[in-house]
């Protein structure tokens, strides 16, 4: 069931029942990174974590499973992180690492490559002359960012999007995000199916195992469906920010800031770390 955004209870005012939720359970915690784990920008490179921020999801990949899924390069996105321990899902679940030898490097859309290419390029010709637009391309997919772009020349922007995708129907999709348009393989897999895939692989498709997913952007949605009933969906956001007015979410919890989720994951592992380090997955 979806609820407004300002109809969400408060995770860290929800502390008691959450505790209840992990007694004699482990959680499995899967994070988004912009919007999440560091503030969106205006440039994507310019979105770096903080030191602090870094330490906190350090410390409790220490004590369970942390993955993070984001639209980002893996690559880059792992150069961001910079720690060595996590699995990361990039390209919204079509690019997934792991450090630890477990078998789960599945690479869905890799045959997309060379057409991704080819429309990273038109898209770079189409929008050379438009202030402020931003491409980030991708190993599986191909971001074109308008943040920055005159409110006036917005429309414009997806008008190019949507005249290149037209000519692959049969192969892209175009999925809106926070000011974003990923152009996509066009493949039934996002990041639900990504963390479904992972809990399985991993070996934490258990009823022992809580997952927990945090994400702000609309492709979070999927991973918020996915665990709907099973594990626990939070919203980052604020029911005011003008980019969320009148949105809806599958989430179970809204945290609102940056700096909540940085106390939510302090004390997820410090509830951890009183009941006894578990057994890493694999």
């Amino acid at each position: 069931m979806e609820r407004q955004i300002g109809d969400l209870a408060h995770a860290l005012d929800e502390s008691e029942a959450l505790a209840q939720r992990f007694v004699g359970k482990q959680p499995a915690v899967f994070l988004d990174y912009d919007g999440t784990l560091t503030p969106i920008r205006g440039r994507p490179q310019d979105a770096v974590i903080s030191d602090k921020m870094r330490e906190s999801v350090r410390r409790l990949a220490e004590r369970v499973p942390v993955v993070v899924v984001s639209g980002r390069d893996r690559q880059v996105l792992q150069e961001l992180m910079g720690l060595d321990n996590l699995i990361v899902a990039g390209d919204h679940g079509f690019d997934i690492w792991s450090p630890t030898g477990v078998s789960i490097q599945r690479e869905e859309g890799a045959s997309f490559e060379g057409l991704l290419r080819e429309v990273e390029a038109k898209l770079h010709a189409a929008l050379a002359n438009m202030p402020g637009a931003l491409l980030e391309p991708k190993k599986r997919s191909v971001a074109a960012h308008f943040r920055l772009v005159p409110q006036e020349q917005r429309p414009r922007v997806k008008k190019i999007v949507d005249a290149i995708l037209s000519e692959h129907p049969q192969e892209l999709k175009v999925t809106p995000g926070k000011m974003v348009f990923e152009i996509q393989p066009k493949l039934d897999w996002d990041k639900g199916k990504a963390v479904l895939y992972l809990l399985k692989a991993l070996d934490l498709d258990r009823d022992d195992v809580v997952p927990v997913y945090l994400g702000d952007d609309i492709t979070d949605e999927d991973a918020f469906r996915a665990l709907a009933g099973r594990g626990i969906g939070i919203f980052v956001g604020s029911a005011n920010d003008p980019e969320t007015t009148g949105r809806t979410t599958a989430a179970d919890y809204v945290l609102n800031t940056i700096g909540e989720v940085e106390q939510f994951l302090n004390r997820l592992a410090a509830l951890d770390a009183a009941k006894g380090k578990p057994t890493p997955p694999g």
